[in-house]
């Protein structure tokens, strides 16, 4: 059984931990494998070695850091077999969500290509008479990445690595407990692509070991994926001691389906977007707001398609909906379907006990679907995160939109229309952060923000795109002038010498 490593200073190291977290294939759930609760000790050397690698990595042209880059999304493409397996067996998620776990490491290793261009800074010359300014953007130093359970390789290296050492950074990951295989993967992928020592480090900890990574001094920002209780802690505790944060945080994504929409392909988008993932993912659609005129109809070929959905062990190609990543939280979404009946909305599909021969041992909840659930109920207002989706009723687009926006979080917001009026009325009054017209998980690609609103984020700039750049440096502005020979002779200054 294999007993996982820390990654330090492009080593793997064994830590001095006499504590482990269990690591179990939730398709089975057999376990499969330990790793280390590493130690205050060894989260410090984690950092120490970031730090010593930061002169040298900031140092290194963007160019030839965007070089290395290219050479890290060959080796993903080379590897995706493995690497999509990987996340298969760990997570949980089917194979062409495992396939697209990965794809997206690669696309954000792809916006990391292109540091050169988007490090760049602006320039004016005669800014004022005489004197130039030049903006610069320029690296920071030592960051940490806190990594949740259900992206094991989009989240660590597709939104947190790849631009933050593309822009000159070290950074320290704190891979997630309990699906950290896929990260040390990575880990030897960018060694193999000839990322130096020490740029990048993987440790696996509890929150008490978190706690030496936000009072460090030596750590000037943390890029958090989690839950809003911890996020909003982090966020705190960060940046009371000068660090810069983001903290993309908990979601109960909502659509509106207006009673013009196309009842079986909304559904199918539905269905995409509610099962993907076996529902674990923050961009996900846990609930649907639906016109009562159509609720009857779209209900009923809501449970029809559901009823369709294979569900089986992740790496069975022909699995449509895997099991959700381990026993704890397999329980936690049994206890809110439960808590949903005991509520009294309609439970018109129960994915309880559910049961796939040969893999009974699993972490298996199949496809549920609660009707008519009100304002009131606990389950259509606070994330559930597995596979249950949530129908609440309206009677036009304006108390649609009005319960949409009534909800804390605002990662994402979606209208299924054929109405031009009602979709541009939806994009610019909805809190959502990432909106979809006739598209069930709005996250655009990679060179847009990942921004989320409300209860769903923390700090001021987000993940990807732009924000990324603008996150992970510092600007620079440097102001300058040359004297002629007049100029030269003079013994006075002005008080406000090239500002105005």
């Amino acid at each position: 059984m294999e007993k996982l490593k820390m990654f330090i200073n492009g080593e793997f190291v064994e830590s001095k931990t006499d504590k482990y977290y269990d690591l179990h294939n939730p398709s089975t759930g057999e376990k499969t494998g330990e790793a280390p609760c590493c130690t205050a000790d060894e989260v410090n050397a984690a950092i120490a070695a970031a730090k010593a690698a930061f002169p040298a990595w900031s140092a290194t042209p963007p160019i030839k850091r965007a070089q290395i880059m290219y050479k890290v999304r060959e080796l993903i493409i080379e590897r995706m077999e493995e690497l999509t397996m990987s996340v298969a067996q760990e997570n949980g998620k089917v194979w062409s969500e495992a396939e697209g776990d990965v794809l997206k490491a690669k696309e954000g290793t792809e916006v990391a290509t292109q540091a050169p261009s988007l490090m760049m800074g602006e320039s004016l010359m005669d800014a004022s008479r005489g004197y130039d300014t030049v903006q610069y953007r320029e690296p920071i130093g030592v960051f940490a990445g806190i990594v949740p359970v259900n992206f094991p390789a989009m989240i660590p290296f597709g939104w947190m690595t790849p631009i933050c050492i593309a822009c000159g950074n070290t950074i320290v990951l704190k891979a997630a407990s309990l699906t950290p295989k896929t990260a040390m993967m990575f880990a030897q992928l960018y060694k193999d692509a000839g990322v130096p020592d020490g740029v990048v480090n993987i440790v696996t900890c509890s929150r008490n070991e978190i706690d030496v990574i936000l009072n460090h001094p030596d750590v000037k920002g943390i890029t958090f994926v989690g839950s809003t209780p911890v996020g909003k802690m982090i966020y705190q505790k960060a940046a009371a001691t000068g660090k810069r944060v983001q903290c993309l945080t908990q979601a109960k994504n909502h659509a509106l389906v207006m009673s013009d929409a196309p009842i079986e392909r909304t559904v199918a988008g539905v269905i995409n977007s509610a099962y993907g993932c076996a529902g674990q993912r923050c961009m996900a659609l846990p609930v649907v707001v639906v016109e009562e005129a159509i609720a009857d109809k779209f209900v009923d070929e809501l449970v029809k398609q559901a009823k369709k959905i294979k569900v089986g062990p992740a790496y069975d190609k022909t699995s449509k909906l895997g099991p959700v990543t381990y026993k704890k939280h397999y329980d936690e979404v049994v206890a809110d379907i439960d808590k949903g009946v005991k509520e009294g909305a309609e439970l018109v599909l129960d994915g309880r006990n559910y049961k796939v021969e040969g893999y009974e041992n699993g972490y298996y909840v199949g496809p549920t679907i609660f009707d008519h659930v009100t304002e009131d109920m606990s389950i259509g207002r606070e994330e559930i995160f597995g596979p249950v989706l949530c129908i609440k009723r309206v009677k036009n687009f304006e108390e649609g939109l009005k319960v949409m926006n009534g909800n804390p979080y605002a990662n994402g917001s979606v209208i299924f229309t054929q109405n031009g009026y009602f979709a541009r009325e939806f994009v610019r009054h909805t809190d959502g952060g990432m909106v979809g017209v006739n598209v069930g998980i709005p996250v655009p690609v990679g060179v847009f923000p990942f921004a989320g609103h409300k209860e769903s984020f923390f700090g001021d700039l987000h993940c990807l795109g732009k924000d990324a750049y603008r996150f992970f440096t510092e600007s620079k502005c440097v102001t300058q002038r040359w004297f002629d020979e007049v100029e030269m002779q003079n013994t006075e200054v002005s008080t406000w010498d090239g500002t105005i």
